[in-house]
């Protein structure tokens, strides 16, 4: 599999919400190595990409689950637990759910990621 690098970016959500607003006024374009994924804070991005999500992550690239439930006896996670976990990953753009045949079938779109940050503010 080729390996999909997302640059991650930390910042507070004040400023987050300032940059959203400058690039919809067209003050501001994102430029092509700018992160595609932002966080908080360095807390928020180690909850979301704790060691058990990264081996969630790897295990549907290596297994290919073609279901929640195939993924969740492969795991050995709760549904519950699952569900929230993938839906968390996926509105961080680092999984996606396909809906086949009645199923959900998660695919992995990040696979390395590169954290981008400074103690400046604004951004």
């Amino acid at each position: 599999m080729k390996h999909k690098v997302f640059k991650v970016g930390i910042m507070s959500r004040t400023d987050y919400r300032k940059r959203t607003l400058a690039i919809a006024r067209g003050e501001h374009a994102p430029k092509p190595g700018e992160p595609k994924i932002w966080f908080e804070s360095l807390r928020s991005m180690s909850e979301v990409l704790s060691n058990d999500n990264q081996e969630l992550l790897r295990m549907i690239v290596e297994k290919k689950p073609q279901s929640l439930a195939e993924l969740e006896m492969l795991s050995g996670r709760n549904k519950g637990n699952l569900s929230r976990t993938l839906k968390t990953l996926e509105r961080y753009g680092i999984v996606a759910l396909h809906k086949t045949d009645h199923r959900l079938v998660p695919e992995v779109r990040a696979t390395d990621f590169r954290v981008e940050f400074g103690i400046h503010s604004g951004g």
